[in-house]
């Protein structure tokens, strides 16, 4: 996967996901901690207005513009439509950055859109965002990420190698594929748990856990940990990481996860975002 990613619940939130060379959320230290990766950063996905995932923004813009790196290089940012409070941030630094050495584009993405990531012979890779429960004020997305890809028709599966290549040659590689949409990450930003049919059968889930303890919430903004194992499990997904963890339990995360875990009998990797340090998956 190629994940380095940092999560601190009210500080600093982002996740640099380097085989599509994009950034999702863009908290503060982003740049920071990336240094000259921030020049390989092609795309910005931003889930939501608040501080903790828009602040290190002003960082990567002004980085790149300045640091030692390509200039002919572009960016991109995309953000909800409608998101005020992401758009007067944007309109803040495009002001004290009037001259940039390179293509900045702003895009406000609608739920139903998609972006392509990467194309590549028969696959493409794309992303669409779906809406997620977070603030009455703030419109929150998520964010998943499809393989588009082929594979034989039913009725040309029991054919060896030399009868599918010869099946080609005589008809075409259309006639013997059918086209199908492969779930490769699915990425909450803060919410409450999210639908199901978002993250189902998802190669990866990476959702929001600020909470170890579920007494511990007040109000309906976040998601503790039994919520999203318990979501995980319906949705059937290959693989979990827990972030945006609260600093309140920095010493007890993992024996309490572990209960977790065996409480509600989950039996694919769970994985978590210490709130101090930097997390990488490989």
């Amino acid at each position: 996967m190629n994940i380095i990613m940092y999560s601190k619940a009210l500080y600093s939130s982002w996740m640099y996901y380097s085989p599509d060379r994009m950034l999702i959320d863009c908290g503060e230290g982003a740049s920071t901690y990336l240094g000259n990766k921030s020049f390989a950063v092609q795309r910005v996905f931003l889930t939501h207005g608040h501080a903790d995932h828009i602040a290190g923004l002003w960082g990567l813009v002004n980085t790149r513009n300045n640091a030692m790196g390509d200039k002919e290089k572009s960016l991109e940012i995309y953000y909800p439509k409608g998101s005020k409070s992401v758009e007067e941030f944007l309109d803040f630094i495009l002001k004290v950055n009037n001259d940039l050495k390179y293509m900045l584009s702003i895009k406000p993405v609608e739920i139903g859109e998609e972006i392509v990531l990467h194309r590549t012979g028969g696959v493409k890779r794309v992303i669409r965002p779906f809406r997620t429960h977070h603030t009455i004020n703030e419109i929150s997305f998520g964010y998943n990420i499809y393989e588009r890809r082929k594979h034989l028709k039913e009725k040309y599966r029991d054919l060896s190698q030399n009868e599918i290549l010869d099946m080609i040659k005589k008809y075409g590689r259309e006639e013997i594929t059918v086209d199908y949409e492969h779930k490769i990450l699915t990425i909450s930003g803060d919410s409450t748990p999210i639908p199901v049919k978002d993250a189902y059968e998802t190669d990866l889930l990476i959702h929001e856990s600020t909470f170890l303890d579920e007494e511990d919430r007040k109000g309906n903004n976040h998601s503790s940990v039994k919520e999203v194992l318990r979501l995980s499990k319906e949705a059937k997904v290959k693989s979990l990481i827990l972030y945006h963890i609260s600093t309140r339990y920095e010493r007890n995360i993992k024996r309490y996860i572990n209960r977790a875990i065996d409480e509600i009998g989950v039996d694919f990797p769970v994985l978590y975002v210490h709130p101090s340090k930097i997390f990488t998956l490989k």
